[in-house]
């Protein structure tokens, strides 16, 4: 499959790799369209997804070329902020494999996923005032969460951008591998997502996600699910067998 995005499947994963090198994987409308339609694919059929850039970069932002040329309309619209929420709302989890530059859009689709995983190369960060416009998709509310206001604002008011280390040292990056192993981390950190209950990730995502205000309710509608699954069942049958086996035996 050839295009702005590259979609490779595999029975619990999917890998979408952003594939326009020649302009850094710069986010166009044509980057937009296949990521909801790589979004489709995954409600339709939950699994895990990995996000990672071709040619040493994940995604140097949006596409400055078409971003000079929107208007009033085009903002409204919420072309990049749409899609990022729609990726961050996905059923299973989404992992960024961040090489290289994640700045202003692409910094922002880092940010809407669940994990990130950088190399000593990785720099992120949100540039958009110096091109005389915001970080809109995003950044102004999910980066509070996941930083917290002060550095959060030296990002999008005052341009700085982190390197690997500092994006680790905040756990904005989950872990920092070399280049040549980031998307072999990516994979293993997927092979622990798969070795949960599929369902038990889908909810507890959701829940997490949930607002303050619906919880408890949501955790208890959640749990009385998952109580009625067979793979409830089969997991803790399996647990409490090799608990109850003589230890010569294990």
């Amino acid at each position: 499959m050839t295009g702005p995005v590259l979609v490779e499947e595999h029975d619990d994963r999917v890998v979408l790799r952003l594939d326009r090198p020649e302009v850094r994987n710069a986010i166009d409308h044509a980057t937009v369209d296949a990521l909801h339609e790589a979004c489709r694919l995954l409600e339709d059929e939950p699994r895990v997804a990995m996000v990672i850039g071709s040619g040493g970069t994940f995604a140097a932002g949006a596409d400055i070329v078409q971003l000079r040329e929107r208007r009033r309309d085009d903002a409204l619209a919420g072309i990049n902020s749409g899609v990022f929420d729609r990726i961050a709302r996905l059923p299973m989890p989404v992992i960024a494999l961040v090489d290289g530059y994640a700045l202003g859009g692409g910094a922002e689709l880092a940010y809407a996923c669940d994990f990130r995983i950088g190399t000593p190369a990785t720099r992120i960060g949100n540039p958009e005032p110096g091109l005389g416009i915001l970080a809109a998709a995003g950044a102004t509310w999910r980066l509070r969460e996941l930083v917290g206001e002060p550095l959060a604002k030296e990002i999008l008011l005052a341009g700085r951008v982190l390197g690997a280390d500092e994006a680790l040292a905040v756990r904005l990056l989950n872990e920092v591998v070399p280049a040549e192993d980031l998307e072999a981390a990516g994979h293993r950190l997927a092979d622990r997502i798969a070795a949960q209950a599929p369902l038990a990730v889908r909810l507890t995502k959701r829940a997490f996600h949930a607002p303050r205000e619906a919880h408890p309710l949501i955790d208890d509608i959640a749990q009385a699910v998952l109580f009625e699954t067979q793979d409830k069942h089969e997991r803790m049958t399996a647990f409490l067998e090799r608990r109850s086996k003589p230890e010569k035996e294990k």
